[in-house]
């Protein structure tokens, strides 16, 4: 029988969480003008597969409001600045939850890219301190030439901390984990 993440939603981030946030350095290196460039001692993260719907603007807007996320099972914490609400922004700061209260895994994250081009829809993160990993994430749903979508999740991480880094093999397994679930939510859209 397979298990299904519980659905999780988009809450506001809590004001003395957003203010911490807003003032902290992404825990990777980022060259917007060399994206796909992997640093040293940093694992490259690179997933592409086929989705079933072929409307990019509303797969785009489940990718860009967070939907991808919660329908993977992830509450998602957001601090979209004033008069942004549900409109992501580069720079804007989120916080991702797995699991359940205290004894989940937070993720805080900042928005370091948001691009709506012809056949092409996504976002680029990078994490903040307190994420269990150091990387960057990209999440692309791009229009091939015959009309079909794919979802490409690419970037590159390492371990955040001493503790992630003795439980690498864990880790890894629940990175992937999280990974096949973003891959199949694009699709409920």
């Amino acid at each position: 029988m397979s298990r299904q993440p519980r659905r999780r939603g988009v809450v506001t981030l809590a004001p003395h969480r957003a203010a911490q946030l807003r003032n902290a350095e992404v825990t990777a290196p980022w060259d917007a003008a060399a994206p796909d460039l992997v640093p040293p001692g940093f694992r490259r993260i690179e997933h592409t597969a086929p989705l079933a719907r072929r409307d990019l603007d509303g797969a785009g807007r489940d990718l860009l409001g967070w939907r991808m996320h919660t329908r993977a099972g992830l509450e998602v914490a957001v601090d979209p600045g004033p008069d942004r609400e549900g409109v992501v922004h580069p720079g804007d700061v989120i916080e991702l939850h797995l699991g359940v209260g205290p004894l989940g895994v937070r993720a805080p994250c900042r928005v370091l890219e948001v691009f709506e081009e012809p056949g092409r829809r996504g976002l680029t993160y990078g994490t903040l301190p307190g994420h269990p990993e150091a990387g960057i994430e990209r999440f692309e749903v791009l229009r091939a030439a015959d009309g079909a979508l794919r979802l490409r999740i690419s970037g590159y991480s390492r371990p955040g901390s001493p503790l992630v880094r003795a439980g690498a093999p864990l880790a890894l397994i629940v990175q992937e984990r999280i990974t096949r679930r973003y891959l199949r939510a694009l699709d409920e859209g």
